[in-house]
């Protein structure tokens, strides 16, 4: 309410009364939410994935979609410059499409990509530890081959949950639709991994991540995100609401912020960008919701009392609400002498 009362009463009787410059009247915050940054690096013309490090808050691991080697790079959300980069040796990427960040601390770059319409028998999933220093380096990841249980298809997103560890791939169709392929309990590096179908997808989706606190499924297309509830059963439950998508050249790749309340999108291209999306409502992961109930009701303790005696208020804007009155007071008075005043000026 003080804000509101800052910014549609207090602020115009100021201003018309002339004290703009005298009066300093705090600006309203914004929620610290992540920005939008432009990815630099003239070698990353296809990002086609992207996850939030957990090591190097404010850094966004990626890579390109083809035509590259086997590396990943770690990008500065604020300068959009490559911090590190991460060549894997020992293995040739084909088609990477996605990459995320596991439970265990652990990169897992998925090698999925089939623009042949599912020719490919078999594909890879890369694990490396994510580094505790960034710096370029050559590390030697662990190689995890995959098969789908009803045969090759194309896949462009891999989500790692974050509390079971479990590993998921969406599927590609070309036709507006896709699956949700459910890998082992564990990843094998000795034997095929085999994945099966859990839940179609209605959706032809680009990439795809999970709340940090495991509650949330997003998954994305070119134009379109679609957020599920996670079941403990494992099984994705579609919600209503839609996540609105920006507009962008081509439409890749999404991670979760830290904090799970915000969204970054990123596309493809030469300087392509990332763009954050505030979530609301039900979207938001069940950690944050409980974490925001909490504060209401802090709050409404506060309102109703318990915050202390004799105690302003404080409003949004940090002015406690005699303050807000004191200068709705003072402006009115103000405002109203000003207008009293003979016109002191030569024009008519």
């Amino acid at each position: 309410m003080a804000s509101w009362i800052t910014r549609r009463l207090v602020l115009p009787c100021l201003v018309a009364a002339g004290w703009g410059a005298a009066v300093a009247v705090p600006a309203v915050a914004d929620e610290g939410g992540p920005a939008a940054f432009t990815i630099e690096d003239p070698r990353i013309t296809e990002s086609s994935g992207l996850a939030a490090s957990a090591q190097h808050p404010g850094v966004y691991w990626t890579h390109n979609d083809s035509d590259d080697a086997a590396r990943i790079y770690a990008v500065d959300g604020a300068t959009g410059e490559t911090r590190a980069t991460i060549d894997l040796d020992g293995v040739t990427a084909r088609d990477v499409e996605a990459i995320s960040l596991g439970p265990d601390g652990d990169l897992y770059i998925a090698d999925i990509g089939d623009n042949y319409g599912g020719e490919w028998p078999e594909v890879w999933i890369y694990r490396v530890p994510e580094p505790a220093t960034l710096a370029d380096a050559r590390v030697t990841p662990t190689v995890h081959t995959v098969q789908y249980a009803d045969g090759p298809r194309d896949a462009e997103a891999l989500m790692v949950h974050p509390t079971t560890g479990r590993v998921y791939i969406a599927s590609k169709r070309g036709d507006g639709s896709g699956a949700l392929y459910a890998g082992p309990e564990e990843l094998s590096s000795a034997e095929v991994n085999v994945f099966e179908p859990v839940a179609d997808i209605e959706l032809e989706v680009t990439d795809g991540a999970f709340s940090p606190d495991g509650t949330r499924l997003l998954l994305r297309g070119y134009f379109a995100a679609r957020m599920y509830a996670w079941t403990d059963e494992g099984v994705p439950e579609r919600m209503e609401r839609r996540v609105p998508v920006p507009l962008q050249q081509q439409g890749e790749s999404l991670t979760f912020a830290l904090d799970g309340r915000y969204v970054m999108f990123g596309s493809e291209g030469e300087l392509s960008g990332v763009e954050p999306v505030a979530l609301e409502g039900e979207l938001r992961p069940d950690s944050v919701r409980e974490a925001e109930d909490a504060g209401e009701e802090e709050s409404s303790g506060r309102e109703n009392g318990t915050a202390g005696d004799g105690e302003d208020e404080e409003g949004s804007d940090g002015l406690s609400a005699n303050a807000i009155t004191a200068l709705l007071v003072v402006g009115a008075i103000a405002l109203l002498a000003s207008r009293r005043l003979p016109n002191r000026g030569g024009g008519s």
